[in-house]
């Protein structure tokens, strides 16, 4: 039998906010004689909002509340309650993400987004949400080639490199088409940021707020902004302004590209030949797309046109976010759902060694968890044994328990990740070995890495699975 989860995806972005609904289905696809394998097998979005300018109360604050309304204002026009929604991500992008009041912004959306719905900012996760939401980790998969997707938006250009529809590399850069704003009449400056006003030093421009631009400046300008965007993927050699410009890290650039997309609000001024009033929006992003139309991104990136543009981001966020746990697992329904749950990975390293020496391992690592007199819930994650048999079982959950002591003294659940197919086995054996007395969840089919954090909804399709979001929770980078 087919089940329907209904997704909301919300971006709220250095210039845009906005929306999608998504129908995602899942379905058993095992014989029925087989463990159920309980797989997403389609996902489609039903709705998409109206794009709206983000609503600022200052250069460095959202208006939250006047964000809230445009969300409650879509809903309504989409005839969906926040009760019917049973997943999805809440995402505060680019420089919006950087707004000193981007926690606050989340919480004026509580009540709007369903009972499991995560908020997430962070360039790395941005980046990847983008490049699936637009269709470049798809087009790496159908063509066995490597896909790099830049995400160029008002404040920042996120890139994501997929092979094989899966995501191999990451960067962030702070070049959007809203780093300057302009008087769309007399070209004068409103606003430009720090970072664009340090590359313009570097090749003797001076602008500041209030002063005049010449076509021949803005040009000038716009070009060393795309030669920055040739140099972090390869088509030019690197120069100091590369890391000026990167937010964090750079590419490793140790493959080769096989083709270019753009999404993002710029993207649409590459691929649009009708944008004819360079200043339509009181900023650069025109004359950059037009610039990076003309660039060696373009003639010798091999461009492919992804399915979203614009809308990238937030059809990755209602689309791609959510995924679902294997269906041998071991849960306590009543505990669910649990957010935030930062991870602790134990390494190949940590694996291969005897199970003796594993909870000592386990305990020192959980002291990277402590908060400042205090302790945190904490999900152990490992690769686990294939086909393991009963008596590395219950050693393994013996060693679980004694490297875990700290958060089972808690009143908090244990939660065991593992990838392989042990999650059942596992963790009734750390139910028993803890007397029935502790909450457990044990999921398995989930990859995590140290530094992300986990979301575990509540059950669908009769029990059998857990809805998992997997995010990196950034606020400022």
């Amino acid at each position: 039998m087919k089940e329907y989860i209904l997704s909301v995806g919300i971006d709220i972005g250095t210039s845009t906010t906005q929306l999608v609904f998504s129908r995602i289905t899942i379905e058993n696809t095992a014989s029925m004689a087989s463990v159920p394998r309980i797989k997403i097998i389609d996902k489609e979005v039903i709705y998409r909002s109206d794009i709206h300018f983000t609503p600022l109360r200052s250069l460095k604050e959202i208006d939250g509340i006047g964000v809230r309304k445009i969300i409650e204002k879509e809903y309504k026009k989409a005839d969906i309650s926040p009760d019917d929604v049973d997943t999805g991500a809440v995402i505060i992008t680019g420089e919006t993400a950087r707004k000193e009041n981007a926690r606050e912004v989340l919480n004026t959306l509580s009540g709007l987004a369903g009972d499991f719905v995560v908020a997430t900012a962070g360039p790395d996760l941005e980046g990847i949400i983008a490049g699936k939401g637009a269709g470049a980790a798809q087009i790496s998969k159908k063509k066995g080639a490597v896909v790099v997707n830049l995400d160029i938006g008002g404040g920042t250009t996120n890139i994501a490199v997929f092979k094989n529809g899966e995501a191999i590399d990451t960067a962030c850069l702070d070049i959007g088409g809203r780093l300057i704003k302009l008087n769309k009449d007399t070209l004068a400056v409103t606003y430009i940021s720090p970072k664009l006003k340090q590359l313009a030093e570097s090749i003797g421009l001076n602008i500041s707020e209030g002063k005049r631009l010449t076509l021949q400046e803005l040009s000038q300008l716009m070009v060393r902004m795309v030669e920055i965007l040739e140099e972090v993927i390869g088509v030019k050699d690197v120069t100091p302004g590369l890391d000026l410009m990167l937010t964090d890290h750079d590419l490793r650039r140790d493959y080769d590209v096989d083709f270019v997309s753009f999404s993002g609000g710029v993207a649409d001024c590459i691929y649009d030949e009708d944008k004819t009033d360079l200043y339509e929006y009181g900023d650069i992003g025109i004359v950059l797309g037009k610039k990076i139309k003309d660039s060696n991104l373009v003639r010798k990136g091999n461009m492919v046109k992804p399915a979203e543009t614009i809308r990238a981001t937030v059809v990755g966020a209602g689309s791609h976010t959510t995924d679902i746990s294997g269906s041998t697992i071991t849960f306590d329904e009543e505990v669910l759902p649990i957010k935030n749950i930062p991870i602790l990975k134990l390494t190949d390293e940590d694996e291969q060694l005897p199970l003796s020496k594993l909870a000592s391992i386990i305990a020192d690592k959980l002291k990277w968890f402590r908060l400042e007199n205090d302790k945190q819930q904490v999900a152990l994650a490992m690769k686990g044994v294939k086909n393991a048999s009963f008596e590395t079982i219950q050693e393994l959950s013996k060693c679980i328990i004694d490297g875990m002591k700290e958060i089972i003294e808690l009143n908090l659940p244990l939660i065991v990740i593992v990838e392989h197919d042990i999650a059942k086995a596992l963790g009734q054996t750390l139910k028993a070995q803890l007397s029935y007395k502790k909450d457990v969840v044990c999921i398995d089919s989930v990859m995590v890495e140290n530094g992300d954090y986990i979301d575990i909804g509540n059950s669908i399709s009769n029990g059998k699975v857990v809805p998992v979001i997997v995010k990196t929770l950034l606020f400022s980078y």
